[in-house]
């Protein structure tokens, strides 16, 4: 399972950013994917998850309202819409696969991870 993420960059606070991640190597419909955020000495924290499809999606309370997650099961890609991003916000976004559809928001619950987006949002 390859797993490649982009979409990051410098955004200034109320601005947004979508970011992506397409997959190769998986039946990429029968894996519930996540999105994830670390910043330096921190661990590493969920922020949004979809099962089959966006009437499946599932959220952290800071990001809600702001972020969506999204998939297109024909292109292996699973998204990020930002929106009124905040300077909190700021971190490496990662996005990951899970085996099966259940929506767990434990890191060690996804066997797969991409490499990684910068998202910084200055104030």
């Amino acid at each position: 399972v390859q797993l490649q993420a982009s979409g990051g960059g410098l955004v200034q606070a109320g601005g947004s950013l979508r970011l992506s991640c397409a997959a190769s190597g998986l039946t990429f419909s029968s894996y519930l994917m996540g999105w994830f955020r670390q910043t330096p000495g921190k661990e590493r924290e969920f922020v949004a998850a979809i099962r089959w499809s966006r009437d499946n999606t599932y959220y952290t309370d800071s990001v809600k309202g702001r972020f969506t997650i999204s998939r297109d099961n024909a292109k292996n890609t699973v998204y990020l819409q930002m929106n009124s991003l905040k300077p909190e916000d700021t971190a490496v976004y990662y996005c990951a696969a899970r085996r099966t559809m259940t929506v767990v928001t434990n890191p060690a619950a996804f066997g797969s991870w991409g490499q990684g987006t910068l998202v910084t949002v200055s104030s």
